[in-house]
């Protein structure tokens, strides 16, 4: 459901492509992840993330650069996030066009229950995110919905999110998205991650997912993360490299 990290060079396109996609009119994600987390930005913060990644399955290769989500704290447990990437395809396509905006949507996240991921909170933080899928430009068409339930919680030894979704896709098919994410301690400045995601929409076969990466705490409000993932779906492999960043502030700062 969704698929998802450069150097001080490379942030000026980045952050063009950011304004152009905040002006378009109107997953969940947490990186390297396909699924996310049961918290949200604090009221006022704002926080970006970006990345890129390079993708190989059968029929091609593809690059994508820059992915972007914007998470803004809107009121007290919720966040309005805005999202999309831009995916080129590196080899020959009989596709009009090699380079297309996709995978935008907007949606809202809400804590439901406070728990371990909340300031003073203790046991499984809970939460549901709803997206309106929106067409791409240049690339997908067409528009969607879906919801999930995500449930989290901290351990001395780890943070565990489990990820329950029902999706409406832009093809008007009925999906199910269900993912696992381990993390390390969180006191680790470079903690190791690993999601398995298990995915079905109606019509085409399952697929199943792992990711190994991780994810470095370079301070308070910045976190730069990479990842490998594969895919298996009825016969097919889907090898795919990930990385970026996560950046926060407070707005009026």
């Amino acid at each position: 459901m969704q698929l998802q990290f450069r150097a001080a060079r490379a942030l000026s396109p980045l952050m063009l492509a950011v304004a152009a996609m905040l002006a378009m009119p109107s997953a969940y994600a947490y990186r390297p992840f396909d699924g996310t987390d049961a918290a949200v930005a604090e009221k006022g913060m704002f926080e970006l993330e970006l990345g890129g990644g390079y993708l190989r399955q059968t029929g091609g290769r593809m690059r994508t650069l820059p992915g972007a989500v914007f998470n803004f704290g809107i009121i007290d447990d919720t966040e309005l996030v805005i999202e999309g990437r831009l995916n080129t395809a590196i080899d020959r396509t009989d596709a009009p066009y090699r380079t297309g905006l996709n995978d935008t949507q907007v949606s809202i996240k809400h804590v439901l229950r406070h728990g371990s991921l909340q300031d003073g909170g203790s046991g499984i933080s809970v939460a549901v995110e709803c997206a309106a899928l929106l067409p791409g430009y240049h690339g997908e068409q067409g528009s969607g919905g879906s919801c999930a339930a995500i449930a989290s919680q901290r351990f001395n030894w780890g943070t565990v999110h489990v990820n329950v979704a029902s999706e409406r896709d832009r093809a008007h098919h009925w999906g199910q998205f269900h993912g696992v994410i381990l993390e390390g301690p969180e006191d680790w400045k470079v903690r190791p991650v690993l999601e398995l995601t298990h995915e079905h929409t109606a019509g085409e076969p399952r697929s199943r997912g792992a990711l190994v990466g991780a994810i470095w705490n370079v301070g308070e409000e910045l976190a730069l993360d990479a990842g490998v993932r594969r895919v298996r779906s009825d016969g097919a492999r889907i090898t795919e490299a990930r990385f970026g960043l996560t950046w926060g502030f407070k707005m009026g700062r």
